[in-house]
């Protein structure tokens, strides 16, 4: 059992896994048509920062509630099980399966770059079947598999990074957003609210940083570990999205980058930035080296969330609010858990455009951790039994509180078709939740009655 735990390097590992997937890839491509070079990569950096202000808030909560769950864990024990409960099913359906769907559609179009007769959606079933068989054998061998992973990962970013700055070009972009070379808005002013949106496509490429708090019951040492594997993976990762997000805005004019990532959304080609920049650099022979790599980056990311997301599954139906085959046992993976998760993954594919999923996930998961990061205010005024947060943790949370509801607000207000989905979400969540509870509570009065 001990061999099993899993330490510092495992949950770094980890966090850069789930951070690092399809969206550093595309991202950028959609910023182009509003922001300058300037202005997108200054998004990468307030998008570093506030993941760093939302690692040093989570580690004050980790220690309050070192157990995995995540959200659902930490909302329920700190505020209210129902508002636990809507964390959790954002994390089934959202937080962790429409990523994982990403990526293997992201996986499916880079391995189109390969052979032209590749069917992209079967690439993405098998990966995702793979997968999923592969974390429902052990935890052992989920770590091992995860950490190999992980290393080839790093290594396609370093070398992609490397080949960028060596290979491409190095002088300061000129170019000005689209919008202004199309004459639909006169250069002029700081674009507020693209650039506030853009956020959005940035939190979903950095929401991996608090990774490590879904299987916080499975560290050595949880309340050590956990915040120093979020917040070193991080930096790591902030490093590593500022200079890919260079090699993209000093390597592509922005018609070309707004043009590959308008066609990849729309699935009708099989490129992406760093696969177009490494063929204008090395050849065909760079392109099929990127999109190897990419395939094996994408296989990362969805392992690492293949791996953590039945945590919070398995930790609902210890609670009584999801049926209880989903749970798991003590040093094994939650097998009902991971094989639900799988199935959900599978039906956004067949289902969703890789667009529709993508376009909601930034703003459910910013509202999520804002909630959680939330209910350390919340102790410090409500829940006295509770010993107060340090004054630097309390200072982070507030920050990345005080963005988040920026975010928020430009994110709502301009998607009346969000607004509704999320509606509808926390509708059907609520209605799941007092039923549950319903049914937890007759169940201990049938027990009490000796029923």
């Amino acid at each position: 059992m001990k061999d099993n735990k899993l330490g510092l390097w495992s949950g770094m590992g980890m966090v850069i896994a789930n951070m690092i997937g399809a969206g550093v890839f595309v991202s950028t491509g959609s910023m182009v048509y509003s922001l300058s070079p300037q202005q997108i990569l200054l998004a990468w950096v307030v998008g570093t920062l506030i993941a760093l202000a939302g690692a040093k808030a989570y580690s004050g909560v980790v220690q309050l509630v070192p157990r995995s769950g995540g959200e659902y864990r930490f909302l329920s024990t700190l505020i209210h099980p129902a508002l636990g409960y809507l964390a959790g099913w954002a994390s089934l359906l959202i937080g962790f399966s429409a990523p994982i769907a990403i990526c293997a559609t992201a996986a499916g179009a880079f391995a189109l770059t390969l052979h032209a007769g590749v069917n992209t959606t079967l690439v993405a079933t098998l990966m995702i079947l793979a997968l999923t068989v592969a974390h429902a054998i052990g935890l052992r061998f989920s770590v091992a598999a995860q950490n190999v992973l992980v290393a080839i990962k790093i290594l396609l970013v370093v070398g992609f990074i490397v080949v960028g700055l060596i290979g491409g070009n190095n002088t300061w972009p000129e170019w000005t957003p689209l919008v202004h070379q199309e004459g639909v808005i006169q250069d002029g002013g700081f674009p507020i609210r693209a650039f506030m949106l853009s956020l959005f496509y940035i939190a979903f490429t950095f929401s991996g940083w608090n990774a490590a708090i879904y299987a916080a019951s499975e560290f050595k040492n949880p309340q050590r570990d956990v915040p120093r594997a979020m917040i070193l993976g991080c930096i790591v990762v902030g490093i590593l999205y500022l200079c890919i997000n260079w090699v993209f805005v000093a390597n592509l004019p922005p018609v070309e980058q707004f043009r590959v990532a308008s066609a990849y959304y729309g699935e009708s080609v099989s490129i992406t930035l760093g696969h177009r920049i490494m063929e204008n650099i090395l050849g065909e022979t760079g392109a099929a080296c990127m999109s190897i790599l990419a395939i094996f980056a994408f296989i990362s990311s969805a392992s690492a969330m293949t791996f953590l997301g039945p945590r919070v599954y398995a930790a609902m139906a210890q609670d009584g609010f999801l049926p209880a085959v989903l749970k798991g046992k003590d040093g094994k993976p939650p097998v009902g858990a991971v094989l639900l998760q799988g199935a959900i993954a599978l039906f956004l594919v067949y289902a969703y455009s890789l667009k529709d999923v993508l376009s909601n996930v930034g703003a459910i998961l910013t509202l999520f951790s804002a909630l959680a990061v939330f209910s350390l205010f919340w102790i410090c005024f409500r829940r006295k039994e509770y010993p107060r947060p340090a004054p630097l943790v309390l200072i982070a949370a507030g920050c990345y509180l005080a963005v988040s509801v920026v975010m928020l607000y430009f994110g709502f207000s301009g998607s009346l078709a969000l607004n509704l989905w999320v509606g509808v979400c926390i509708l059907a969540a609520l209605t799941g939740y007092f039923i549950a509870k319903r049914r937890i509570l007759l169940r201990i009065g049938n027990a009490r009655t000796g029923q």
